[in-house]
């Protein structure tokens, strides 16, 4: 056995699991298991929530909350949009849907290191040596799952890079990471699907065995993603992450890259039924150059894939039970520095939240002329996360217990964000 925490089970050794996967729909008979389809309708009034991560901690004074004239204010201009809202210029295809979302623009938070602010942010939580929380992709899957019975594919899905982990939930709710054309990392695929039935029964039995001898969490824990992996490997579900299946007009709307793959991915698991999807597009470390790399490379990237999913779900019926959430680990400072970039900055940025409920096409909170501070209530990262919870029913009076038996409250406690609950 390869463990390495209560809730961190080496992923190489769970993705050897699915070795021999692309015979999948060959041996689903020889196994004794059926595949099963879920379809569109079961899933339509189901909540869900997707997360646009923006690793590396985006300008949001350059996206969402321009401040034209300033010294700290950059070159772009503001434009009209379809809610009561101004954003950047270059994102003109999100500004004809900007009357769905909303943009939190008074967001005040404690952490500007890069992994302190990614952990912070996916949690509700900050860093502690003695506990790891749960990220939202995990929280949600659990609250969520439930309603889903036949769902075979894992209810947290990471598209395009890692997330945060399950921690005291464990590895049952821990991302499913795969590429943005749909390949699971480390995936071997060279074993026959007779070969492969027999080792899975092998391999079944050793668990039961390891388990049955009491070694602890780990060894419950990596059972119970084992006893997950055949159903998962012979699922007529999985298609759900071939996204080269969409016309290529389709394709083409949401961008051919990996983020506009990603996105057009997690439409299509949420159809599926699944509850919690992070797309990741990086790049947004902008120490240097950051007005040229933001015209040219991430904002016509951003712009064309969240435009293209927001109307993909609103034209299906989808959003109002689809929260969609776009956020980094921090935003950048109003200061440009002397290579013409930003750097980190937690005191006042904005995130951009609608769908499952919210409200859309408003701007929630301010900063001030130059965009150095907070103007009025600020909000943090326990509160985002509370509103998000709480647009997808789940309670906020919610608490789980850590392997140390102390009692947490769902997303820390925090306070709604009431502008944009109904």
């Amino acid at each position: 056995m390869n463990f390495r925490t209560p809730t961190g089970m080496s992923r190489r050794h769970f993705m050897r699991h699915l070795a021999g996967a692309s015979a999948l729909t060959g041996s689903a008979l020889a196994m004794g298991h059926t595949l099963k389809t879920y379809g569109n309708e079961l899933v339509k009034n189901r909540k869900a929530a997707i997360l646009l991560w923006m690793g590396g901690g985006p300008s949001t004074l350059d996206i969402w909350d321009l401040k034209p004239g300033a010294a700290t204010g950059g070159p772009f201009q503001p434009i009209a949009t379809t809610g009561d809202v101004q954003i950047c210029e270059h994102m003109p295809m999100m500004a004809k849907n900007m009357d769905k979302m909303s943009i939190v623009r008074s967001m005040s938070t404690r952490e500007a290191d890069h992994m302190r602010g990614r952990y912070y942010m996916h949690t509700g939580y900050v860093p502690n040596p003695n506990v790891q929380h749960p990220s939202y992709g995990s929280v949600i899957a659990h609250e969520l799952a439930s309603e889903r019975p036949d769902l075979e594919i894992p209810p947290f899905v990471s598209v395009g890079g890692a997330s945060e982990g399950p921690g005291f939930l464990g590895m049952a709710w821990a991302p499913f990471s795969v590429n943005s054309n749909g390949q699971v990392r480390n995936l071997d695929m060279g074993l026959q699907p007779d070969r492969l039935a027999q080792r899975m029964k092998a391999l079944s039995l050793m668990e039961t065995g390891f388990v049955k001898q009491n070694r602890g969490i780990a060894a419950e824990e990596h059972a119970k993603v084992l006893g997950k992996t055949l159903n998962l490997m012979t699922s007529s579900q999985m298609s759900a992450f071939k996204v080269d299946q969409e016309p290529a007009k389709v394709r083409e709307r949401y961008g051919q890259n990996n983020f506009g793959r990603g996105c057009l991915m997690a439409r299509r698991l949420v159809e599926s039924g699944v509850p919690f999807v992070e797309v990741n597009l990086g790049g947004w470390d902008n120490h240097q150059g950051i007005f040229n790399t933001l015209e040219n490379q991430r904002l016509p990237v951003l712009d064309r894939a969240m435009s293209a999913l927001i109307e993909d779900l609103t034209e299906r019926g989808m959003l109002e039970n689809t929260a969609v959430l776009w956020m980094g680990e921090f935003g950048r400072t109003p200061r440009i520095n002397g290579n013409a970039g930003r750097d980190h900055w937690a005191r006042s940025w904005s995130v951009v939240a609608g769908g499952g409920g919210m409200k859309g096409g408003l701007g929630i909170g301010q900063t001030n002329d130059d965009g150095t501070r907070v103007e009025g209530l600020s909000h943090t990262s326990e509160d985002l996360m509370a509103t998000v919870c709480h647009s997808l029913g789940i309670s906020l009076e919610t608490t789980f217990t850590s392997r140390s038996g102390r009692p947490m409250k769902i997303a820390n406690g925090g306070k709604l964000i009431k502008e944009l609950v109904s």
